[in-house]
C-alpha cells in the first residue's frame, strides 16, 4: 500500500477531533503545541476504549459505503 493510498483512506481531522473531544474533555486540539501540560492528558482506560469503539465503527462504516 502507497503512502498516497493511505491518505485517501484516512479519517479526517474533524471526525478525529470530534470523538477526541467528547470522550477526552481536556482536549482541545490534536495539533502538538509543544508544551507538556497540553500535548500530555491523563486519561481513563474506559474513556480510550470508547474512543478507539467509535473510530473503528466509524472506519467500519466508512469503508461498507466504498
Amino acid at each position: 500500500m502507497t503512502a498516497k493510498t493511505n491518505l485517501a483512506k484516512a479519517p479526517s481531522e474533524a471526525l478525529l477531533l470530534e470523538i477526541a473531544a467528547k470522550h477526552f474533555h481536556s482536549i482541545e486540539t490534536l495539533e502538538t503545541r509543544n508544551s507538556d501540560r497540553l500535548d500530555f492528558h491523563d486519561v481513563a482506560v474506559w474513556a480510550v476504549r470508547s474512543a478507539l469503539t467509535e473510530a473503528y465503527a466509524a472506519g467500519f462504516a466508512a469503508a461498507a459505503k466504498r
